[in-house]
């Protein structure tokens, strides 16, 4: 999958595909059912399939304050991205002269003079452009409109529902604000997960015999937040069963957010390692201890709860 950066780094050879665009924050199922049909019908003619999505995300750019918190970060999306027949990923920043671009303006330089698009794939509940003004309906005559050389096909996804209710990152950032893993995991077609390089901490938590994996997630704020039983993959081998806390650490005054993953039955050197922590059942919220002594025996609780977690499931698997 080839990474773009700006229309400023496309080439002419890049010129040419079948489109979608989109925030694609969770990639969850409803995305999955666009990209699906964006690559059935990219290789019907012959064309590559190219993905843009926007950095920061537009409501990030206009509302940095009441943005909801993401569930993908750009590698992350980038990641889940690969797994679904995407060539190509063109990464635009949100800036001032994007977001003053009028819909007509956005068509001719992103998709027309940038990319020659000749198949389009959006969502019903895309909109684009100055004021929001671009739709479905606009592109479609924009489309047809279009010198002859430069028109292209366009086609909406109808809103993908999984029993009865539409699939979408908000519901999904609901479920997960409140623990509730098993429908995160059912909209989003895989287990939630975040991905980070294991940093040094301030080494607390060796301290009470509780070492920990710290990964700083670099977010404004985060859908999760807690204690969890999580698994954790990409050390040489997995998955690492484990207990984890997403907060800020109240306890010892922290500022920023942080994951810390305990990894159970584990020695060794990691420090540097890109991994990703897959979170697959609340234990407790996080909450303010009156001291060291008593968040340690709370940690040794939430060790013993997850490691009973995963003995109970594991059980159950092989029964």
């Amino acid at each position: 999958m080839h990474l773009i950066r700006g229309l400023h780094n496309l080439t002419p050879a890049l010129r040419g595909c079948a489109a979608t665009i989109g925030n694609f924050d969770g990639v969850h199922l409803g995305h999955q059912a666009v990209l699906g049909q964006l690559a059935e019908r990219a290789a019907a003619l012959h064309l590559p399939t190219t993905a843009i999505i926007f950095e920061p995300q537009p409501q990030e750019y206009f509302s940095p304050e009441q943005a909801p918190p993401r569930l993908t970060r750009l590698r992350e999306k980038l990641v889940a991205l690969r797994r679904f027949s995407i060539d190509r990923v063109l990464c635009l920043s949100f800036n001032r002269a994007l977001a003053e671009l009028s819909a007509e303006q956005f068509v001719q330089r992103v998709l027309v003079d940038g990319l020659g698009v000749r198949y389009l794939v959006v969502g019903d509940d895309f909109r684009f452009g100055k004021d929001r003004v671009g739709d479905f309906d606009f592109l479609l005559r924009a489309g047809e409109r279009a010198a002859k050389s430069e028109r292209f096909q366009v086609a909406h996804m109808h809103s993908f529902e999984l029993n009865g209710e539409r699939v979408s990152s908000t519901r999904i950032r609901a479920a997960l604000q409140v623990g509730d893993l098993h429908s995160a995991e059912q909209m989003l077609g895989r287990g939630y997960r975040m991905l980070g390089r294991i940093a040094h901490g301030d080494k607390r938590g060796r301290t009470i015999g509780f070492p920990t994996a710290n990964l700083f997630l670099h977010r404004h704020s985060t859908p999760v937040q807690g204690v969890f039983a999580v698994e954790m993959y990409g050390l040489d081998a997995e998955p690492y069963y484990g207990v984890a806390n997403v907060g800020t650490r109240p306890t010892v005054d922290g500022t920023r957010s942080l994951l810390e993953v305990h990894l159970f039955d584990f020695a060794g050197d990691i420090y540097g390692r890109q991994v990703a922590v897959e979170f697959v059942h609340k234990i407790r919220d996080e909450k303010r201890f009156a001291s060291f002594a008593e968040l340690k025996a709370q940690i040794e609780q939430d060790a013993q709860q997850a490691r009973a977690f995963f003995a109970l499931r594991d059980h159950r698997i092989e029964s």
